[in-house]
């Protein structure tokens, strides 16, 4: 009688969580900032060598922006890849409503045409960014995203070391909220749905 007891709990429990777990959570699993950074507008420079501010030109209700470098040896690619991920997760209409920005941390090596061609290989609708160091450094400052040009290595390369948060610029030019480099493109297209349903 026990076992039939449990049993039956066990499979009344089995109903509940498929009806629950068809819903999707109302909560970001980002982290939300309170208050939102106020991003600056200090102008970079895109592929085409036109100047593009992150907050006079991106005019679409939400932007997604991640500061990383071509020749990161690992990190750079897996958010890359996150994002390319995520935009094939989204539909037409809310693709319309979102850029994906990437800035380089190492314009020295990362031209016009490198950056080009590194956002390409991942979603050629992925808007890449060059310009002076000290632009790019003072616009991740303002999200609070750190970088810096390490030592000269005995390859004769460097490192570059910065901040690998995902950072939301919403349509009054502020970051309200920002993920971490390892967040899922389910998690992050999630919350894209999310933002974009609250306007």
């Amino acid at each position: 009688m026990g076992r039939a007891r449990t049993l039956l709990a066990v499979s009344l429990l089995g109903v509940v969580a498929a009806c629950g777990g068809t819903q999707e959570p109302a909560e970001l699993t980002g982290t939300e900032l309170d208050p939102p950074f106020e991003v600056s507008s200090t102008p970079l420079v895109d592929t085409e060598g036109e100047a593009y501010s992150l907050t006079e030109d991106t005019d679409k209700d939400l932007t997604l922006v991640f500061f990383g470098y071509t020749n990161c040896p690992d990190i750079c690619g897996q958010v890359m890849a996150t994002l390319a991920g995520t935009l094939t997760r989204l539909d037409e209409a809310q693709k319309d409503r979102l850029d994906v920005v990437f800035v380089t941390t190492d314009p020295k090596r990362d031209t016009e045409q490198v950056v080009e061609d590194y956002v390409d290989a991942f979603d050629p609708s992925i808007i890449g960014l060059t310009g002076d160091l000290d632009d790019i450094i003072e616009i991740g400052l303002s999200l609070k995203i750190g970088i810096e040009q390490g030592d000269k290595l005995p390859s004769g390369g460097y490192d570059v070391t910065h901040g690998t948060q995902v950072m939301a610029i919403d349509a009054d030019d502020e970051t309200p909220v920002f993920w971490d480099y390892d967040v899922s493109q389910a998690q992050l297209a999630h919350d894209v749905t999310l933002l974009l349903d609250r306007g």
